[in-house]
Parts: C-alpha cells; sequence; structure tokens
C-alpha cells in the first residue's frame, strides 16, 4: 500500500513486473491500455521483451495527447535494454529465428514509468539506473 505524505501526495511507489507470457495473446489496443492503466497508477514496468517499434510509437503518441488532458500526467519515460553484441551471423540468426517463433525479443527487458516519478532511465552494458524525482 502507498502511503500518504503532507499534503496527500503519495510517497511510494510499485514496481510491477509483467512477463511476457502475460502481454503476448493481446493485440497491439490491449498491450497498449495495459500499460498505460499501469502507469497512470503511478506504478513503473518491468516488461519481459519488448513491444514492436509500431507499438512504441503509438505509446509515446498516446501519453503525449494525454498531457494536460489527466490530471497530474506528465508523459512517460521509456528504456529497452537488450544485449546487441552478437558473436558472429549464425548467433544473430538463432535469435531471430527464436524471436520470430516466441512472437517476441525475449531477450529484452523494457523499463516504463510516469514521469512524474521516474527522471531518466540510463542504461549501458553492465548496469540500469533508474534516477527517480523527489
Amino acid at each position: 500500500m502507498k502511503k500518504r505524505g503532507k499534503f496527500g501526495k503519495i510517497k511510494g511507489f510499485v514496481i510491477q513486473f509483467i512477463p511476457y507470457s502475460e502481454i503476448k495473446d493481446l493485440d497491439s489496443n490491449k498491450r497498449i491500455r495495459k500499460i498505460l492503466d499501469i502507469v497512470l497508477k503511478n506504478n513503473i514496468i518491468i516488461l519481459q521483451g519488448r513491444l514492436r517499434p509500431e507499438e512504441e510509437t503509438r505509446l509515446i503518441g498516446d501519453t503525449m495527447a494525454m498531457i494536460g488532458h489527466v490530471k497530474n500526467f506528465k508523459g512517460i519515460e521509456l528504456a529497452v535494454i537488450s544485449n546487441n553484441k552478437e558473436l558472429n551471423i549464425f548467433s544473430k540468426l538463432r535469435k531471430k529465428i527464436a524471436n520470430f517463433f516466441s512472437g517476441g525479443d525475449l531477450g529484452a527487458i523494457t523499463i516504463i514509468g510516469p514521469a512524474t516519478i521516474v527522471k531518466e532511465i540510463k542504461r549501458n552494458p553492465k548496469k540500469i539506473e533508474l534516477m527517480l524525482n523527489r
């Protein structure tokens, strides 16, 4: 449960993990709606895999359209962390075949959070830094 601080503002937040199996059978509209519903509750999402490029674009577009229309909503921060270092062409081919049959890039992790909580997401090969607003 989130605690309320001075002036009724929410002090805490929730980090919610969503396995790819939970969204793989949803169409694009339902995937985006599910993500937005979670983010609008001031939760940070860690999604196994990644959205399709057109879904990422639509998610960003939808959130931009909501700014100014949804109370206290200032947008989202989104980052995809993926291991893109492949040794040879056979590794790349194997990864593409696995992604095709699984329906998504399960070697990736997507982090999505409300901009009111997440200030910035920095990534490098060895760590992820999630900078939060105070």
